[in-house]
């Protein structure tokens, strides 16, 4: 499964119709560049995924073709997979200062640190691999260090933006470098890799500085412990925290694992400015008076298992919300998250707390990192595609994408909604979509990768749905014969001692069921639990309407 000799080709292992687990690959003849290398975390139907990773089983295949994994910055659904992936292909990564500092963060858990070539890169960087040239620009996002990738190749430039929006006002100086990306455009881009995230949203996307006024005077208006609550790596929006914690002199107090990482990552390569003294550790908030008490939490989607979720639950060891403390909520949820964040807020007004929070129109605590439809089209302008591909985005996103594409003059036809594994060829500076390569989820497990797949899943439901019975069978192992009753324990089906008729009646079943396969001549040990997983299986669901998971065990002696 190889691509022509003389195309390009290009197509996503992730990222498309979806958000998360971004991994997008251009290829000309025998050179491969990957894009990008994320996670998803797992919605309640995927029972004990820790996280979702691409399927690279292509890459594996053409391993000595990859010559790159470029980073485009270090949000998780674009850095979360790479500890995964490189237990499979130990490729060359290339990422920005701040990013790689997050990445080297999780090579060191995973042990892969010095075993993983890393290549810092800025917008001025400039590397040839094999037959594709690759530059960068500037970007703008709700991350530093993020960079939009141009691949030169003979059949001509293809722009992958990364994620972007136009801030012209960014809180960190890291400004869009418009003039680079017009540049790129008159040079000629022969097709066009662009996020559609925020597609379906009218007009411009805020300034996230007007977000640090909002937070600022939410800040002065309270009189007891403040908790807010944001994504880790919005270094900009932790800097407006910050900034508002000593504007009312008081300490702040990180808590959460990420939150702390990030934080010491960003303040040790000099991205973030923490005044001396200000950061505490969570032991002392109870040892301040409330009013000088600011912490900054993960949690702001409602995560179970993170701080926020614990504070919200009073299970947090060393600190408690209290009535009159306030709680911001300073990001909005994403789709999918606002019943588990709602779950949270529900929990916080119990507990007495002065709650904001809602969309940032609202609230004015949040501004997306993601481009709105005229920053999109913006982008369209300035490149100038003969080709267009929107990516990053669920299938409503891409349309709306392509239709921002056509307002801007670019023919429907040349744009290509595609799914995960479709290719998109060009050669001689025509694009087809005819053909895919395997794509797909591999699931994270523990530390099993990709070990378990639909049928361990299909399992896991049942027995959370309907529980499970266990059948032991002692047979005599010369005669073929029971030498005592069955025992049928119940796990999560129904209660033994309140159900003492039913395990009766399934015990009788099963020595029929075993004394009549007897008579037959029937001894495979195969043939009987096949058998009784049928005849105890029909027989509780008459009873129960229910199918729990049935596992006969047979003890020979």
């Amino acid at each position: 499964m190889t691509v022509k000799e003389s195309a390009l080709s290009i197509f996503a292992l992730g990222g498309i119709n979806e958000i998360g687990k971004n991994m997008y690959v251009v290829q000309y003849a025998d050179d491969i560049v990957i894009i990008d290398c994320g996670g998803k975390f797992p919605d309640e139907s995927l029972l004990g995924i820790d996280l979702i990773i691409p399927d690279i089983s292509y890459l594996q295949e053409n391993k000595e073709k990859i010559r790159a994994l470029v980073i485009t910055h270090g949000h998780e659904d674009h850095i979360g997979g790479i500890p995964y992936f490189l237990k499979k292909l130990n490729v060359p990564i290339y990422a920005t200062r701040f990013t790689l500092g997050l990445i080297e963060l999780k090579l060191k858990e995973h042990k892969l640190l010095r075993e993983t070539e890393l290549v810092q890169i800025d917008s001025n960087s400039n590397f040839n691999f094999g037959t594709i040239g690759v530059t960068f620009f500037k970007v703008s996002h709700s991350i530093p260090d993020c960079l939009g990738v141009v691949f030169h190749t003979p059949e001509g430039n293809v722009v992958h933006t990364g994620d972007f929006k136009f801030d012209l006002t960014p809180v960190n100086e890291q400004y869009s470098d418009i003039h680079k990306m017009a540049e790129i455009g008159t040079q000629g881009v022969l097709a066009l890799i662009s996020e559609s995230t925020n597609a379906e949203q009218p007009g411009s996307t805020p300034s996230e500085r007007l977000v640090g006024g909002h937070i600022e005077e939410a800040f002065m208006g309270v009189k007891r412990k403040i908790i807010i609550s944001t994504f880790a790596s919005n270094i900009n929006r932790v800097q407006q925290i910050v900034d508002a914690t000593l504007k009312t002199n008081r300490k702040l107090a990180l808590l959460g694992r990420s939150m702390v990482n990030v934080v010491a990552v960003a303040i040790e390569r000099g991205y973030l400015n923490v005044p001396d003294g200000m950061l505490i550790d969570a032991r002392e908030v109870n040892q301040l008076p409330p009013e000088k008490v600011v912490i900054l939490c993960t949690g702001s989607q409602g995560e179970p298992l993170a701080a926020l979720s614990r504070l919200s639950s009073s299970n947090y060891r060393d600190v408690e919300i209290l009535p009159e403390d306030t709680v911001i909520f300073a990001a909005s949820p994403i789709p999918g998250n606002e019943k588990a964040v709602s779950r949270i807020v529900d929990n916080l007004f119990q507990l007495g707390a002065k709650v904001i929070y809602g969309s940032s129109s609202i609230t004015g605590m949040h501004a997306s990192g993601h481009g709105n439809q005229e920053d999109l089209k913006l982008m369209l302008t300035l490149m100038k595609p003969k080709y267009f591909i929107p990516i990053h985005g669920e299938f409503r996103m891409l349309h709306q994408h392509r239709l921002l594409a056509e307002a801007v003059g670019i023919e429907k036809k040349n744009t290509f909604i595609i799914k995960n594994g479709d290719v998109v060829d060009i050669e001689n500076s025509v694009a087809r979509q005819t053909r895919k390569i395997p794509a797909g989820d591999t699931y994270v497990d523990g530390v099993g990768i990709g070990e378990v797949g639909d049928i361990v899943l299909r399992d896991r439901k049942q027995l959370s749905e309907d529980g499970m019975l266990v059948i032991i069978l002692t047979i005599n192992k010369i005669e073929g014969k029971m030498v005592s009753e069955p025992d049928t324990i119940s796990r999560g089906f129904v209660y033994a001692r309140d159900s003492e008729d039913l395990i009766r009646n399934v015990n009788r079943l099963v020595k029929t069921t075993v004394n009549d396969l007897q008579e037959e001549n029937i001894q495979q040990w195969n043939v009987i639990k096949r058998n009784i997983k049928k005849s105890v299986g029909q027989y509780l669901f008459t009873q129960t309407k229910r199918k729990p998971m049935i596992l006969p065990i047979i003890i020979e002696i």
